[in-house]
């Protein structure tokens, strides 16, 4: 039985990774038919987590599906055309800071008292910065990736911990797009800024 359950959780892990991989490398490519995948990946990785007692990972990504909900209007609406990718302003910064710190310590309370998870520290640490990531992907500010990378560098080894190899697995590949994606944001930061430059 046992056997069962982890292996319908590995094969809901690989579906649900198919789909972060098309989120995440059309993310890098600003389509905003990101959103699509995400929310798709989203909705599977629910049902993992709470089968792996990872809560504050589950609350992340409810986190996630309301800023990817969010993402998807803001980049469909002609507010998207109004806000091309950029990098964050000093005031962006201390609120993705702020969000970072806010999160950490209240998703710290709440695990350690009111759940039975064992790595509450290191659940709550994920979730800050992907929370903040999140927000600043939203946004199309460019800095998104370096906190959604400091986040997967602290889940690669509590999803391996966790037993959720697939899952860790995916991390690093996320990993890997996220740097690819924070080069890439540049490019196309610095192809918007030449044309901005010309029209002028």
């Amino acid at each position: 039985m046992r056997e069962d359950f982890f292996t319908s959780l590995t094969a809901l892990q690989a579906v649900g990774t198919f789909f972060g991989v098309a989120q995440v490398l059309l993310a890098r490519k600003n389509n905003i038919h990101n959103y699509l995948f995400g929310i798709t990946a989203i909705l599977i990785s629910l049902w993992v987590l709470y089968q792996s007692r990872l809560y504050a990972d589950i609350i992340l990504n409810l986190y996630y599906l309301v800023m990817s909900i969010y993402g998807w209007f803001y980049w469909y609406g002609k507010q998207a055309e109004k806000t091309p990718i950029s990098s964050a302003s000093r005031s962006e910064h201390l609120k993705a800071i702020g969000i970072v710190l806010i999160c950490f310590m209240g998703m710290s309370y709440w695990l350690l008292f009111y759940t039975n998870s064992d790595v509450p520290f290191w659940d709550a640490a994920v979730s800050g910065f992907a929370w903040a990531g999140m927000w600043l992907m939203a946004k199309r500010k460019l800095e998104n990736w370096v906190f959604l990378n400091i986040s997967n560098t602290i889940s690669i080894p509590l999803l391996i911990y966790k037993e959720l190899y697939v899952y860790a697995g995916l991390t690093i590949f996320l990993f890997i797009v996220g740097t690819s994606g924070y080069f890439k944001w540049i490019k196309i930061l610095k192809n918007e800024r030449r044309v901005q430059a010309t029209s002028t």
